[in-house]
């Protein structure tokens, strides 16, 4: 039998106009460094190399405080990722309030979010309602250096699929910190 060769697909390495990543895992104290090395891993791979250890440092600065502020018992990361920004975002499942950054970072600790804040495009929270179930996303957004963009990735633009599954629409779109809602800063 003669052997059948397939032409190769047309242009099989096209980039796509985005690509999206997710990893779902316990809330545990080495949640932080598996969070870290799979975002490193993924970014090193593909055309943003160089936001690799800014989107490490920040990811990991979130699941931490995951880790130390909520009773969540998972932690999922979702990783955007296309030719101009990486969109990352850091969902719970604990009912605890959205964070803000502190206003005086001289105490122990409490700087995970102003890292956040120094390195990132843009960043910012919400909280989503979904059937019984309530969840926390810190999301951020890194471009690289020298590009003068102001994405729109916030949480109504960009949320992450497996953070709100049953979620109607507009659920967690408004402004303010009520019952749900969003801040985005910078």
């Amino acid at each position: 039998m003669p052997a059948v060769i397939a032409p190769p697909a047309p242009f099989a390495n096209a980039p796509r106009p985005f690509e999206r990543y997710q990893l779902a895992m316990p809330n545990s104290p080495t949640a932080a460094k598996i969070a870290r090395d799979f975002v490193g891993t993924l970014l090193r791979t593909g055309p943003h190399a160089a936001l690799a250890d800014d989107a490490r440092l920040c990811v990991s600065e979130v699941v931490a405080n995951v880790y130390c502020h909520t009773g969540s018992r998972l932690v999922r990361v979702e990783i955007t990722v296309d030719g101009d920004q990486v969109a990352i975002h850091v969902t719970d499942d604990a009912p605890g309030p959205l964070p803000d950054p502190p206003e005086r970072p001289e105490g122990e600790g409490g700087r995970g979010l102003l890292v956040v804040d120094g390195l990132a495009t843009s960043w910012g929270s919400s909280t989503r309602q979904a059937n019984s179930r309530r969840t926390n996303t810190v999301w951020f957004v890194l471009t690289p250096p020298g590009r003068d963009t102001e994405p729109d990735t916030g949480p109504a633009a960009a949320t992450p699929a497996a953070a709100t599954p049953d979620a109607p629409p507009g659920v967690g779109a408004r402004s303010g910190s009520g019952p749900t809602g969003s801040r985005s800063h910078r």
